[in-house]
Formats: C-alpha cells, sequence, structure tokens
C-alpha cells in the first residue's frame, strides 16, 4: 500500500489530507446528528406533562433549553408565548434558523470533497502522463515497459482521488437528508406547541399525536 501511495507522486499528499478530513466530518456529523440527540421525540410530550400539572417553570424551561436543538425552539416559543402567537412564531423561527446552520456545519465542506477529490486525482494523472511524455522524448518509444509503468503510476491519483469522492458524496447526501428530516420534525413539533399555546388544538390530542 505504501507503494501505491508514493507512485502517485507529490498529488497524493493533498488527497490524503482531504480522505483524513472527509473521515473526520462523515463521523463527527454521524455522532452529533444522532435523532435522539437534536429532536428526541418524547419531548414534547413532557412539555405536555409539565403544562397539564401546572410545573411549566423556569426550571423546566431552562431544563429544556439545555437538553437539545429541539428544546431550545421549543424554549423560545414558551417564553415569548404571552406575546402573541405572530411573536411566538418569530421567536421559534429565528432560534430554530441557528439550529439549522449547527446542525448543516461541515457538510459544505464534505461536499466540496467529495467534488474537489476526483479534480485532484485528475491532475495527478496529468501531470504524471505530462512526465510520461517527457520520458518518450528522451528515450523514444522502444522501453514500453518503463512507459506502462509511469502510466499506471499516473493512474493512481485519479482511483485514490475516486476511492474518497464516491464514499464522501453518499456520506454527504445521507446526512443532508437527515438534517432535512429533523427540520421538518422539529416544525411539526413547534407548529404543534404554538397551536395548542392558542388555543386552536387540545393538550390531549396534540399528547396522542406526539
Amino acid at each position: 500500500m505504501l507503494e501505491i501511495i508514493q507512485s502517485g507522486g507529490w498529488m497524493m499528499i493533498p488527497i490524503i489530507i482531504a480522505s483524513i478530513l472527509a473521515l473526520a466530518i462523515t463521523v463527527e456529523r454521524f455522532w452529533t446528528l444522532r435523532p435522539a440527540q437534536i429532536a428526541p421525540s418524547d419531548l414534547l410530550s413532557r412539555v405536555w406533562g409539565w403544562m397539564k400539572n401546572k410545573q411549566l417553570d423556569s426550571v423546566r424551561i431552562k431544563e429544556l433549553r439545555n437538553s437539545s436543538p429541539l428544546g431550545r425552539v421549543l424554549a423560545a416559543g414558551l417564553i415569548n408565548s404571552r406575546h402573541g402567537r405572530q411573536i411566538m412564531k418569530e421567536s421559534i423561527e429565528e432560534v430554530a434558523s441557528h439550529e439549522i446552520h449547527e446542525m448543516e456545519r461541515y457538510l459544505n465542506a464534505l461536499g466540496t470533497i467529495a467534488a474537489v477529490a476526483p479534480l485532484m486525482g485528475l491532475l495527478g494523472t496529468v501531470i504524471g502522463m505530462i512526465k510520461v511524455f517527457a520520458e518518450i522524448m528522451v528515450v523514444g518509444t522502444g522501453q514500453a515497459s518503463m512507459l506502462a509503468g509511469g502510466i499506471s503510476e499516473a493512474l493512481v491519483t485519479t482511483a485514490a482521488g475516486l476511492l474518497i469522492a464516491i464514499p464522501a458524496l453518499i456520506c454527504h447526501r445521507i446526512l443532508q437528508r437527515r438534517v432535512d428530516e429533523l427540520v421538518v420534525f422539529m416544525e411539526q413539533e413547534a407548529i404543534k406547541l404554538v397551536d395548542v399555546l392558542h388555543g386552536d388544538r387540545e393538550v390531549a390530542d396534540s399528547s396522542e399525536a406526539a
């Protein structure tokens, strides 16, 4: 394996760095974007319970805010619920936009790596082929084994770039889809909270739906 990497030339260095970054981002995002960590499915039900039992105080709201991104969205709505439906929705949207930005962190970088890695591999191949043609100009085409070896070495970078780009692109699409699903779920839970606090929905019905 080390010989193959060395045969790719200096272009293998940025390709290897890109692979390390892609792996680190993928592991970190899959760990961070766990649904139970971002938007617990039973969180709204717990809020209903606090409301029914008259336990929704500043301590509970602080606990809710520190629990998860969904908790921070719901807490923003609860804090501003007395100022009317519109103000409550605007406060929820403001906090939600920040949380969505946090969930999408590093995804652009992962997508960029997936797009750039094949190009770096292609650049390495082009550089390798230039060296091969330079050898042809010096020694001619008589030494076929030398030329074949140079061509195979030039193709190493393209193969390496594709090996990085394909899984990086797949992971990027999976993570982006997960973010979209979490955003939709958080939006639905926030709408339920707004409807309940402003009389458009019964707490019991919302608890069952949750």
